[in-house]
């Protein structure tokens, strides 16, 4: 069993910053790929950036420049730094970690999801 808790949303201005943050726990022997998903109001969930063990990071075009992801592998931790956040990115945000586990099986999970709103 693995879950993952996530933090950071909120209400933001246009131009603003927030940070989010995703810890994962429980049955982890290793976790290959951490990422971040969004989901607006009537729209299909969509990726927007993920994290490898090794640190290679790959992000949607509208994010592109904006936000950061990065990952604390002795924390089990991935963030995602969104800067110049604009009205579009007003989503649930939700994490996704791909884990193997100390059973030595492979799970995809996924965080509860965290709002962030930006408006003025």
């Amino acid at each position: 069993q693995v879950q993952l808790v996530e933090s950071g949303g909120g209400l933001v201005q246009p131009g603003g910053s927030l940070r989010l943050s995703c810890t994962a726990s429980g049955s982890i022997f290793a976790i290959p790929v951490m990422g971040w998903y969004r989901q607006a109001p009537e729209k299909q969930r969509e990726l927007v950036a993920t994290i490898i063990s090794g640190d290679k990071t790959s992000y949607a075009d509208s994010v592109k420049g904006r936000f950061t992801i990065s990952r604390d592998n002795a924390k089990n931790t991935v963030y995602l730094g969104m800067n110049s956040l604009k009205p579009e990115d007003t989503a649930v945000y939700y994490c996704n970690a791909v884990v193997i586990t100390t059973m030595g099986g492979q799970i995809s999970s996924w965080g509860q999801g965290t709002q962030v709103t930006v408006s003025s």
